[in-house]
């Protein structure tokens, strides 16, 4: 099975970090939909500076529930149209969460986000990809209010004709310097999985899926070491890595792997207006408040949440980290920038809400692995 015979169909794809992680696995993306124009912008100008080719069936900037209304017949043409050469269809996307986060407002499946996780799973029950992926916050499948709409859009795409299976994972277990957790649910059509002869082992509805195949690191076992906890802030500082702990999952480790003092985006960041004077108090590594986080440079950095009201500092300058810095941290290549145009409110926003790089490859890859098996 080669990946490029695998076609993709991305879904609230953002500025692209999970489709990067598919394409950079060999998977072709032949159709790109994200509702924000500011976010397709930067997904369509990432791809031009890294020369990756369009998509077949290109750019729709719209609502996902046209799909089931009034581009249904188009879409089902063009996957009708990938099965007649012999093509693997899948359907891959991230539907907004905050309506699930623990973190925001708890509307859930009546919020105009949470509505959208429902859209995206009637959707793959009408056009009947192969497999799809569907990613949200740890809050839908952990917090008890949410987990019953949870298990609905599962036994929903159950009813359907899939066998599915699902995993908290984590970033960093893939590499990724930072400790973000999201639930990832992902299917296979019980038709497409019987076609490529699989003898289907099913427990509770869950396939036996190689998840930890491409996990680089156990989380657990990352926790118990001796990482640094904080050290008082000095500007422009010199601290050597300490030799107990994985340099390649600390933040400077990617900070100088991606060059981001000469990164296209390197001087994209918040002046601030007030509050210098509060922001050179905070040690080097402290994270314990819900604003003004400063990063520690031999530590992975908490989750990349760039909003509402949390302030990531840069751990030796005295200043916000700059877009380039936040990439790195989501394990982007360095080849990867956002536009000049873009405002610096949607560029962080569009880099808190994608997914890690690194662990969308990684995913892609365990879908391979699986499907090659």
């Amino acid at each position: 099975m080669r990946a490029q015979d695998i076609k993709i169909f991305s879904f609230f794809s953002g500025a692209g970090f999970l489709d990067l992680g598919f394409e950079m696995s060999g998977y072709d993306i032949v159709l790109v939909n994200e509702v924000h124009k500011a976010f397709m912008d930067a997904y369509r100008y990432s791809r031009q500076f890294m020369n990756i080719k369009e998509p077949e069936y290109g750019y729709y900037n719209g609502d996902i529930a046209d799909f089931l209304d009034s581009k249904h017949e188009e879409l089902k043409h063009q996957i009708a149209e990938l099965r007649n050469k012999s093509k693997i269809i899948g359907f891959i996307g991230g539907p907004p969460c905050p309506d699930f986060s623990v973190g925001g407002k708890n509307r859930g499946r009546d919020g105009e986000n949470g509505k959208l996780s429902s859209t995206y799973i009637d959707l793959i029950c009408q056009q009947q990809p192969d497999f799809f992926l569907f990613e949200n916050v740890k809050g839908l499948w952990s917090t008890r209010i949410h987990r019953q709409f949870y298990e609905e859009l599962k036994n929903r795409v159950h009813d359907s004709g899939y066998i599915a299976t699902e995993r908290l994972i984590n970033a960093i277990e893939y590499g990724t310097p930072q400790d973000r957790e999201r639930i990832i649910f992902i299917g296979f059509n019980k038709d497409f999985l019987y076609q490529l002869g699989y003898k289907i082992i099913v427990r509770n509805f869950e396939l036996d899926f190689p998840w930890k195949s491409e996990i680089k690191y156990d989380r657990e076992e990352l926790m118990t070491k001796p990482w640094p906890v904080t050290n008082e802030f000095k500007e422009n500082s010199i601290l050597e890595c300490p030799d107990s702990i994985p340099e390649e999952l600390t933040v400077e480790y990617w900070f100088r792997k991606n060059d981001v003092y000469n990164h296209p985006n390197a001087n994209d960041y918040f002046q601030p207006k007030k509050g210098l004077a509060k922001m050179l108090t905070i040690d080097e590594g402290d994270v314990s408040k819900k604003s003004y986080k400063r990063l520690h440079r031999w530590r992975y950095s908490p989750t990349a949440a760039y909003g509402n009201n949390e302030v990531h500092l840069h751990p030796y300058k005295a200043r916000r980290i700059s877009v380039s810095e936040a990439l790195a941290i989501q394990s982007l290549p360095k080849e990867y920038c956002l536009p000049p145009e873009m405002t610096l409110t949607e560029k962080f926003k569009t880099i808190g809400n994608g997914v890690p790089y690194l662990a969308a490859k990684g995913l892609a890859k365990t879908i391979l692995n699986f499907m090659e098996g």
